[in-house]
């Protein structure tokens, strides 16, 4: 029987850890043993882990300060395979395999879109060149969409085609029951002021100004509201452009939750102002919610989920204009919420964990799937 192990940095509020957290729930689920290696065992998303799951927590504070941990671990447990998630988790695995000399399989997962992730960290600016180097070492590189995996072939000089795509597993069985759940909150009442909802990590990446610009617009012509959901670095600078635009009243930051779908259920509609994702989750997170969605045409995801703009409106990146005209137009326009769901479960859990198993080698499932 093959033993499989999945490495990544923690368990915070993201869509990588959330993907992981669904395949490891799949295969143990398919009678398949998991280990699920942590740089450090902290995050929001413990919870949500089948018991089942073992839990490994190397203590370190970084990926790369984990190597040697990671080394005596596939010394020791010597899983088939070791599949890796997002780049500073992959570096260090793929130094790590090298260094143990054992007979383990790496597959890495690569979650963004390399050419356009922008750091300011002077360690970050140098994980291309480390890439470039390191990453043909894999035995298997999987992209999360095609444009991410063609972006990464050209960004590290692979060979065309040489990537495989395997879209995220984002919906189940699960996520329609928690759309449903109440949410006791005055802004989600029927009859209150029409709700836009954006999720994610308050960082540069998410652009949550360009929303919040876009808001403002909207809110001079049509009453409603602006729902952030998530936490992170930038709260201060968010929350200073909302007392500046003086909209606070009608602009709420709960923090990260943990059932953001309940929220998505009864939002008007679902924002993503991203200025790069590798797919973006929350939009098909959302769509699955039966919820309108709006989203930048970033690379690379969202295109490709929307099939450009046959499921929702795509605007240019950081163009709040655009974005409020979209915001208005989706308030005024009836919205097949059937459409939506039939789209967002193409991405499914399912799916997915079909397609990892092809990769990995196992054809058959051990135990009837629950998915």
């Amino acid at each position: 029987m093959k033993h499989l192990a999945f490495f990544l940095p923690t368990l915070h509020g993201g869509g990588a850890e959330k993907v992981v957290i669904a395949l490891a729930n799949g295969f143990i689920e398919r009678g398949i043993p998991i280990d699920l290696v942590l740089v450090n065992s902290e995050g929001e998303y413990f919870n949500q882990i089948n018991s089942e799951v073992n839990i490994v927590d190397l203590q370190q504070t970084r990926a790369l300060k984990a190597v040697i941990p990671l080394v005596k671990y596939l010394q020791s447990s010597k899983p088939s395979v070791l599949i890796s998630h997002m780049s500073r988790a992959n570096l260090a695995a793929i130094i790590a395999k090298k260094l143990s000399r054992v007979d383990t399989s790496l597959i890495l997962v690569e979650h963004n879109t390399l050419s356009a992730t922008q750091s300011k960290l002077f360690r970050a600016k140098l994980f291309p060149f480390f890439m470039k180097l390191l990453y043909p070492q894999a035995d298997t590189i999987i992209g999360v969409s095609q444009a991410a995996s063609r972006d990464l072939e050209k960004s590290l000089n692979l060979k065309a085609g040489c990537i495989q795509t395997i879209y995220n597993p984002v919906v189940d069985k699960t996520l329609g029951l928690m759309a449903e759940q109440p949410i006791q909150h005055q802004w989600l009442e029927i009859g209150s002021p029409p709700v836009f909802l954006a999720v994610g990590r308050l960082t540069a990446q998410k652009d949550f100004d360009t929303a919040i610009n876009a808001f403002a617009i909207v809110r001079k012509k049509i009453p409603s509201r602006l729902m952030i959901l998530g936490e992170g670095e930038l709260r201060p600078h968010i929350e200073y452009l909302i007392s500046t635009l003086d909209i606070a009243q009608d602009v709420l930051m709960p923090g990260f939750v943990q059932n953001p779908f309940a929220y998505m259920s009864k939002a008007a509609a679902f924002i993503l102002s991203s200025r790069w994702e590798g797919l973006g989750n929350v939009l098909i997170e959302a769509m699955a919610c039966g919820t309108p969605v709006i989203s930048t045409n970033c690379p690379h995801g969202p295109k490709e989920i929307l099939e450009n703009g046959k499921y929702g409106q795509l605007v240019p990146v950081g163009d709040a204009n655009a974005l409020a005209k979209a915001m208005q137009n989706v308030l005024e326009t009836p919205i097949d919420c059937e459409r939506l769901i039939e789209r967002a479960n193409y991405f499914s859990v399912e799916r997915a964990i079909t397609q990892y198993l092809s990769v990995i080698g196992i054809n058959e499932p051990l135990k009837q799937s629950t998915l």
